[in-house]
């Protein structure tokens, strides 16, 4: 497969993840198999436009993220409300955790 469907399986399984899905769970909502799914995930299988639509539906993100893992949209527009409620100091500590989380998902 393209390293571009690898990169996309990739996101796609970081962002079930992130959500708290099942392979499985996520499969049925998006309307495939989950060994499809698995297949996809790993780079193993190419996608149609359909199926990319279903997840990126099932996961919250853009067509783009999947593809491309910029313009996610509508998770930016999430957490940028969510950071909004807390002040400068806050925030700057924030930004320290996240950070720290972000190292250790790397790491997994």
């Amino acid at each position: 497969m393209t390293d571009l469907y690898k990169k996309a399986g990739e996101r796609i399984l970081l962002t079930r993840n992130m959500r708290g899905y099942t392979r499985e769970s996520l499969a049925e909502l998006a309307g495939i198999s989950d060994k499809f799914l698995y297949e996809v995930e790993n780079g193993k299988r190419g996608f149609s436009a359909i199926v990319l639509y279903s997840l990126s539906k099932a996961l919250d993100v853009s067509n783009d993220y999947i593809l491309t893992g910029k313009d996610n949209n509508n998770y930016d527009k999430k957490l940028i409300s969510t950071l909004e409620l807390f002040d400068k100091r806050q925030t700057e500590k924030l930004g320290i955790i996240l950070k720290e989380i972000y190292e250790l998902v790397l790491e997994m």
